[in-house]
């Protein structure tokens, strides 16, 4: 299978067009995602950010324009043990126990990490026994990110991963993602957190009404302004 090299993106998007019905999701877009980043996608609600991850895993189609996952394009055979993709709610089976779902994630994989690591690094050891569907926001989405890179997928799309987490649990998860960038892992998250994208991202992409209307590495941003000033003086209020 082919394998994007180190100065090829792991994301190549252009002119990227969806839409729903009469409602245009995706405008024309074009963006790329450089192997070994955290590229964060910023933007108003309903401005095409959860539209745009479900296109590149392949549960969405592009009406027109080009996308390529690693080099494929999405829904490819091939992707999916090399993608990892946490939702911002999921179809996990509601009785089962948080423990129990991390084990059985892990257990579709030929090379998991090891999930006990895993629980444990992310606070999830806390609620293993309890089940799914009585947790809180923020433990749900402990679970689902675990559910995301125990196949050790080379890249990552995470959707608002720490919606919902308190304070400790969301340091956990910016310490998880610092980990997949050390080990080469690539990463697109969304994210309406400001702090969370200066900390955590190499490039910003912001967009609105479904185009990308800025993008650049955070420093370069940031050198005069900060990010939620930028986001406020080019994006309309969301929906």
């Amino acid at each position: 299978m082919p394998t994007p090299t180190p100065s090829e993106p792991v994301l190549d998007i252009a002119d990227l067009v969806v839409t729903f019905g009469a409602v245009t999701a995706l405008d024309s877009l074009s963006l790329r995602a450089l192997r070994g980043h955290v590229t964060a996608l910023l933007g108003p609600n309903g401005a095409g950010k959860t539209t745009l991850l479900r296109t590149c895993t392949g549960l969405v189609g592009p009406r027109s324009g080009t996308v390529r996952v690693l080099g494929q394009a999405p829904g490819s055979p091939d992707l999916g043990a090399r993608l990892g993709v946490m939702p911002q709610s999921t179809g996990a089976w509601s009785g089962v126990r948080a423990g129990e779902l991390v084990h059985f994630l892990a257990g579709l994989y030929a090379t998991p990490l090891d999930p006990d690591t895993l629980i444990t690094h992310l606070g999830i050891d806390a609620f293993a026994r309890t089940t799914y569907r009585r947790l809180s926001g923020g433990q749900k989405q402990a679970v689902n990110l675990a559910g995301a890179i125990v196949g050790r997928p080379e890249l990552v799309f995470l959707d608002e991963p720490t919606a919902g987490m308190d304070p400790h649990a969301r340091r956990r998860t910016w310490a998880l993602v610092r980990d997949l960038r050390a080990a080469g892992v690539s990463v697109l998250l969304t994210t309406h957190d400001m702090v969370e994208a200066e900390q955590l991202a190499d490039e910003v992409v912001l967009i609105d009404h479904g185009r990308a209307v800025m993008s650049g590495a955070v420093p370069e941003l940031t050198r005069t302004t900060s990010l939620e000033e930028l986001f406020l003086s080019h994006t309309d209020e969301g929906v």
